[in-house]
């Protein structure tokens, strides 16, 4: 997954062209109205917020001004929201950590650090320390940005990962570990289900960065003719960043192929 190919940037174009791009004037009400729901009633907390509903609630952002989500005003009525003392004691502790973290990777900033992306010398399965369809179909890859370049938000991930594994890709989301787990163990890869082997040493090696800082994010790719398949494909990635936010490591898995027109 190394050259960017024109028929790759053409089909992040219409990957990203397919939903429809809000704007914050309906955005902004489109979350607020998504918060009043999850505090009704019949909403599985009641008047407080689980991570469910946070998360729900945020994805109105997340195609506003093109497929890297939050614009500055967006921004700002977030910024109110997580200094809302109020709001923030209507979320529970995960769904708080949920706002946070989607908060910091989406800063409005829609120009890239440098983060370079460098395959790593060993194998998948060696650093697995097992084998099968995960680590037979997993590309993995990490680097810094330079001291004082910047730091990982929405954008650079993005952009990173395009120049570096290829397929156009979607907007990165905020995981937990037990989201990690389950993304790597119950995702089918090519027909196969991935062992338990595979997926704890998959989830000890991508956390290794992640550890003390708990940022880890997951996205889903689609490339047509991408340079590594005659197939169209399509698979998701794992990114681990670091406490200072400039080392990263991604683990892109390829999980279908669905036709080659």
């Amino acid at each position: 997954m190394k050259t960017l190919s024109m028929t790759s940037l053409l089909s992040g174009l219409v990957l990203f062209a397919a939903p429809a791009f809000a704007t914050s004037t309906t955005s902004i009400p489109a979350f607020e109205a998504s918060i009043t729901t999850a505090q009704g009633p019949n909403s599985p907390g009641g008047a407080t917020l689980v991570r469910s509903e946070i998360r729900a609630a945020l994805e109105a952002f997340i195609y506003d001004t093109g497929p890297m989500g939050v614009d500055s005003t967006e921004r700002g009525h977030l910024t109110t929201r997580l200094n809302d003392t109020s709001f923030q004691q209507s979320l529970t502790g995960t769904a708080a950590k949920y706002f946070a973290d989607f908060y910091e990777l989406n800063d409005a900033t829609f120009t890239s650090h440098p983060l370079y992306q460098g395959s790593v010398a060993q194998t998948p399965a060696s650093l697995f320390g097992a084998t099968g369809p995960l680590a037979s179909n997993a590309d993995i890859r990490e680097g810094y940005i330079p001291n004082g370049q910047g730091i990982a938000n929405q954008t650079t991930l993005a952009t990173a990962f395009t120049t570096f594994f290829e397929p156009p890709v979607g907007p990165f989301q905020p995981i937990t570990v037990k989201e990690l787990i389950e993304r790597l163990g119950t995702t089918s890869i090519k027909g196969s289900t991935p062992s338990v082997d595979e997926v704890e040493g998959a989830v000890a090696y991508i956390t290794q960065i992640s550890r003390n800082s708990n940022r880890l994010y997951v996205a889903d790719w689609t490339c047509r003719r991408c340079s590594f398949s005659p197939w169209n494909t399509r698979g998701y990635v794992i990114a681990a960043v670091s406490t200072d936010r400039r080392f990263v490591r991604m683990v892109s898995v390829w999980t279908a192929d669905f036709g080659n027109d």
